[in-house]
């Protein structure tokens, strides 16, 4: 739906270029006018708009003086707001209600007066504010334009540029760089989640702690009989009072959505429909590049990367003769082990396709992740003053949502198994928190148990994440084909049941599929090499890095690997023209297999012409029309047994050849 939906907006603007103009003067504008910006979503709307400025949709000039002049007339239409209304805009809606609002803008610009105006451009949620409060003060029109419309070009041409070097270099990595970019594009939005999940629940507990400590102090002395209980969080003597009312409200509510998911589980006995979802969309999204990226964050909740970090800051707390501490320490992480074995051993979940053995619901990894993580925050934020008590938690929400999400980028897990995981470890974190709030009052010196738990933590990934990459990559690796056909049926007819181009979201990147080969690929290897090309290995992030230095040349950066349903070529080999132009040929194992074991590969040609968008980086782009590079390789190919027929789902000429027979075949044969 999202596709088509962005494929009639490319064609309404290819149609009305012109008329996209207005588009971008709106959404510039309202990004700016006073309440309506803190509403619009001002980034990504850019972000696309950049990207059709790249795809060639949109003049980029043209785009950038709407944008700047939207802007520009948005702010002056907040200027004016705050001029006509002066310091009377705080008591009309929704100032009245939420004075904050134009507070931190007033702060802003009273520190930096002119600069303000140019600094909240840049800074999202002051942007449509500062211009109203500039307007209140009265700032002359002489200091408050200038900086407006410096303010307003500068934001519109960076805004608009990470679109438009996309869009630019659209084509040239769309194949596994699309897929690398939603990966990174899910990530960033799955830890802005997680950050805004930590701190607007603990701003909001922090702002309603009295208030609901009071409400609870009168429920206490209306049911004197259960109040007890809750009294023992409330002393009003006891400092901590606010915090472990706070710990005891989360623990009934996420205590309540843990006990919900479990009975969902429980009940269906099999993956939710969110699980096969998630666990699709992932499986797409499967690429090279983020393959081994994902396989060392997920490496991060491995024994050998948290079992240090536990260890040395026991050891400290051992040391230090925390005793209440190390014991609720221990306390966790065993009770936390054995809960995720019994409800492993009670529910019978099936694993996902990838998921070859060893994992169940709930997701122990991730369970003792949030507990580490989440206990160690508890044992050292009391020790932090206000606000800056928020940051080990939003250490521990940032490090399991990283790997969490890259444990389902592998397919390790069901989205169920991971969000139960987390639920379970945060409910029995809580009650220790709870426990070792009530117990223990003296304070300590944080700084350098949280010193060696981190650093030995970020040690311990460094060096482990790249030994474990490859095992992962291994364990989780797609399953192999189950399609059985024989060596003379695939010859004769079933090759035609083989794909006839790659199944990419976006039409102009379904390459064909124009090669089968049965048979080992060393002797076809052989024959091209003896002719010019060249085996390319896999292209990493180190080798992808060189595309952006200039004095490599041409023919030293790589073609960058392409993904065939979450399986990267097995075979990449590449013959260089001149500095701009290369012949590639890419084989991935075909999704079935023959019956006397015979290895089957398909994969396709292409010319591919170097490109330079913006002249900032070197990209191999695929070209439309691949006949010239096909029919050299089948001129290269005739001492193998071949044969050529359209493809029925492509229509495009596709060869197939046996590198095991002897002597030279024909289409005849």
């Amino acid at each position: 739906m999202l596709e088509g939906f962005f494929n009639s907006v490319v064609d309404w603007v290819g149609q009305h270029p012109v008329a996209a103009g207005v588009v971008i003067f709106l959404i510039a504008f309202c990004d700016a006018v006073i309440v309506i910006g803190a509403l619009v979503p001002a980034l990504p709307l850019l972000f696309a708009i950049g990207v059709l400025v790249g795809l060639g949709e949109i003049s980029g000039p043209y785009a950038v003086v709407c944008a700047a002049l939207g802007a520009v007339v948005g702010d002056a239409t907040s200027y004016w707001v705050g001029r006509r209304w002066g310091p009377s805009l705080r008591t009309r809606w929704p100032f009245n209600k939420y004075p904050q609002l134009l507070d931190r803008s007033e702060l802003l610009f009273r520190r930096n007066a002119v600069k303000s105006i140019f600094m909240a451009r840049y800074a999202g949620p002051a942007r449509p504010f500062v211009p109203a409060i500039a307007g209140i003060s009265r700032m002359p029109l002489r200091r408050y334009v200038p900086a407006s419309v410096a303010a307003g070009l500068t934001w519109a041409a960076l805004f608009l540029a990470p679109g438009w070097v996309f869009g630019a270099s659209y084509d040239a990595v769309a194949a596994v760089a699309g897929r690398l970019a939603l990966v990174l594009g899910a990530l960033v939005l799955v830890l802005a989640l997680a950050w805004a999940i930590v701190v607007y629940t603990y701003r909001w507990f922090d702002a309603h702690a009295n208030s609901l400590l009071a409400r609870l102090l009168k429920w206490t002395h209306a049911h004197p009989l259960m109040g007890r209980y809750a009294a023992a969080l409330i002393d009003p003597k006891r400092p901590e009072s606010p915090s472990l009312l706070i710990l005891a409200v989360c623990l009934l509510a996420i205590g309540w959505a843990c006990f919900a998911l479990l009975a969902a589980v429980l009940m269906r006995g099999e993956p939710l429909r969110a699980d096969l979802a998630v666990y699709r969309f992932m499986y797409e999204l499967r690429n090279p590049l983020a393959d081994r990226m994902m396989a060392g964050l997920a490496s991060i909740g491995d024994v050998q990367v948290l079992a240090p970090a536990v260890g040395l800051t026991l050891a400290w707390l051992l040391w230090r003769r925390r005793w209440l501490g190390a014991a609720h320490w221990l306390a966790a992480l065993a009770f936390g082990l054995v809960l995720t074995w019994l409800l492993g051993v009670a529910i019978d979940m099936p694993r996902p396709p990838t998921a070859h053995g060893g994992f169940g619901f709930p997701a122990v990894g991730i369970t003792m992740c949030t507990i580490t993580f989440g206990f160690f925050a508890v044992l050292i934020a009391r020790e932090l003053p206000g606000r800056t008590r928020v940051w080990p938690y939003l250490v521990s929400g940032v490090a399991v949502a990283i790997l969490g999400f890259a444990r389902l980028y592998l397919g390790a897990h069901w989205l169920s198994d991971i969000v139960g995981g987390m639920l379970l470890g945060i409910v029995w974190l809580l009650v220790l928190g709870i426990a070792y709030r009530r117990h223990v009052e003296r304070s300590f010196w944080m700084r350098p148990v949280a010193l060696v738990f981190y650093l030995t933590f970020a040690v311990a990934a460094l060096w482990h994440a790249p030994r474990a990459v490859d095992p992962l990559l291994a364990r989780f690796a797609p399953q192999p084909p189950v399609t059985l056909l024989t060596m003379e049926g695939w010859w004769e007819k079933d090759w035609a049941l083989l794909p006839g181009q790659l199944r990419e979201r976006d039409p102009t990147h379904r390459w064909p599929l124009d090669l089968q080969v049965a048979g080992p690929l060393a002797p076809l290897k052989a024959r091209l090499e003896a002719e010019g090309w060249r085996t390319q290995p896999q292209a990493d992030w180190s080798s992808a890095l060189q595309l952006l230095n200039d004095s490599v040349p041409p023919r030293d950066k790589p073609v960058l690997p392409a993904t065939l349903d979450a399986a990267s070529e097995r075979l990449l080999m590449r013959r260089d023209l001149d500095d701009r132009h290369v012949e590639v040929l890419r084989l991935w194992r075909a999704p079935a297999r023959l019956d006397d074991d015979t290895e089957l590969w398909f994969g396709t040609s292409q010319s591919m012409r170097m490109t330079r968008p913006f002249g900032a980086i070197g990209l191999w782009q695929p070209q439309p029309g691949t006949h010239e590079v096909h029919a050299g390789l089948r001129a290269l190919l005739l001492e193998f047994e071949w044969r050529e027929e359209p493809h029925p789902q492509s229509g495009v000429p596709t060869l197939r050849l046996r590198t095991q027979a002897e002597g030279a075949g024909s289409p005849d044969q």
